[in-house]
């Protein structure tokens, strides 16, 4: 058996518990994983609440998580990739939330010694996102990309991916996140009343693209900062498409290996740093997922075995 967290019902972090659950085999092109790591994504307790059934539909009872981080413990048939003993993260095929856990190789890539299993069980969600979307935006150096909601989990890599990428980045954030902001490399504005007058009084020519990962009713100014709406992409206002900006809602795509590559180089180049706010044991999952939820946190909260 192995120990995993599960829901019968749609709710909040009371429906919860860990249980006792049939033991995971590796089928053909697949491996599986002792977890060592398991980074929390809002998306997990909103699948939770039952917020995302329209776009998810789940089969209860079921699981949680995708981000992960372990070692293989066990190679399905036509699997070359990697070999039991290997640490590795990425995402996982079956909740992560669990002592162990089934992924496709091609979600994988190898973790190095000198990154954390903490820090390599965060990357793939919000990391993975903000890779796919910086692409999307085709950003370059010298360019001025702006950041809604920069000191939150996708806003924190795409910053940083920016910034090794030779582009200056403005970021929205309270006025408590200004110095971290700072810290990763961006120009901090307060969002709200008056963002545009703000923006334009460090980029007076406007920015060339707009990453809105808050949804707090930036777009009018966003594409008026960006001259139109070609390249202004959300990741949340999604009552927005009527204005042409793109709405992204595919993640880090079909295939994440590019992404957790670079992020992997950056971090061992100690250009990109994943801060860690609080890790939790599995059995303590649910409160996890509370903290998560309450929002405002500067780092990633992550699920340990």
């Amino acid at each position: 058996m192995t120990r995993a967290v599960q829901f019968s019902e749609y709710g909040g972090t009371d429906v919860l518990s860990v249980v006792d659950a049939p033991p995971l085999m590796a089928g053909p092109g697949q491996v599986r994983l002792a977890m060592r790591a398991a980074g929390i994504n809002p998306i997990d307790w909103k699948m939770m609440q039952g917020l995302m059934r329209q776009v998810i539909p789940l089969t209860l009872p079921a699981g949680l998580g995708s981000d992960v981080a372990g070692v293989v413990d066990q190679v399905g048939a036509g699997v070359t990739e990697f070999q039991v003993g290997d640490d590795v993260l990425g995402s996982s095929l079956t909740p992560s939330f669990s002592e162990t856990v089934l992924a496709d190789p091609t979600n994988l890539i190898a973790k190095p010694a000198d990154v954390s299993w903490d820090v390599a069980g965060t990357l793939a969600g919000a990391g993975g996102t903000a890779w796919a979307v910086l692409k999307q935006l085709d950003i370059r150096a010298g360019e001025t990309l702006l950041v809604h909601a920069a000191a939150g989990g996708v806003g924190t890599f795409a910053v940083q991916l920016a910034v090794a990428r030779g582009a200056r980045v403005i970021g929205t954030a309270s006025e408590r996140n200004h110095e971290y902001l700072r810290s990763i490399g961006a120009l901090p504005v307060t969002y709200g009343d008056g963002l545009l007058e703000r923006v334009l009084s460090i980029a007076p020519q406007g920015v060339d693209a707009v990453l809105d990962a808050s949804g707090r009713g930036e777009i009018p100014a966003s594409i008026q900062l960006a001259g139109g709406p070609d390249r202004v992409l959300t990741l949340a206002a999604f009552d927005a498409a009527a204005s042409g900006i793109h709405i992204h809602v595919d993640g880090a795509g079909s295939d994440p290996r590019p992404a957790l590559r670079e992020i992997v180089a950056l971090i061992e180049q100690r250009r990109l740093r994943v801060p860690i706010w609080r890790t939790f044991p599995l059995a303590h999952t649910a409160a996890a997922l509370d903290a998560s939820n309450t929002g405002h946190l500067n780092g990633k909260i992550v699920v340990l075995p």
